[in-house]
């Protein structure tokens, strides 16, 4: 029973055994997910940043005892990492400056989001490559995704401070 838990874990219920592109499609859906937690639902900020730390914690336990016996320690149907990695940016664009968002400007930033952490997941730059590549266990199937979130912000980042210093 546990291992089939941890297995709907691992997979986000199942999305990552799809058999095409399934890091992909689990960074959709959380991406819909998201937008659905905070603009229909409007639910609490903090009560999110809780539990995407509980999956980010839970999730090295967990990648760990489904890989354990696997030849590959990366194996494709495990996207809980996608998940976590998705969800740094948005989670920081939602909090940013404490503003409302329209509609539109929240469409076009998660579409911009989702490409920027698939091109980065992906394409893996360093760091990114470093964590996938030295780290054949949990700490890397997981880091390599926060890693390309953390690419993402940066990129919102540095187009926000274009963006103002070209609006004066």
């Amino acid at each position: 029973m546990i291992n089939y838990l941890n297995n709907y874990f691992v997979t986000m219920f199942g999305i990552g055994y799809i058999k095409k592109i399934p890091g992909t499609v689990s960074s959709f859906v959380t991406v819909v997910f998201l937008f659905i937690y905070f603009h229909y639902f409007d639910l609490s900020k903090s009560f999110f940043l809780f539990i995407l730390g509980l999956v980010f914690i839970y999730s090295f336990i967990a990648v760990n005892l489904y890989i354990k016996d696997k030849d590959n320690k990366d194996p494709k149907e495990v996207v809980i990492d996608e998940f976590i990695g998705q969800s740094i940016p948005i989670y920081l664009y939602e909090i940013a400056h404490g503003t409302d968002k329209t509609f539109n400007e929240s469409i076009y930033i998660y579409f911009v989001i989702f490409i920027l952490f698939r091109l980065f997941d992906i394409k893996k730059p360093f760091p990114v490559s470093y964590f996938d590549k030295n780290f054949k266990n949990s700490f890397g199937v997981v880091m390599d995704d926060v890693i390309a979130g953390l690419y993402v912000v940066l990129v919102l980042i540095i187009s926000m401070v274009i963006k103002s210093y070209f609006s004066l």
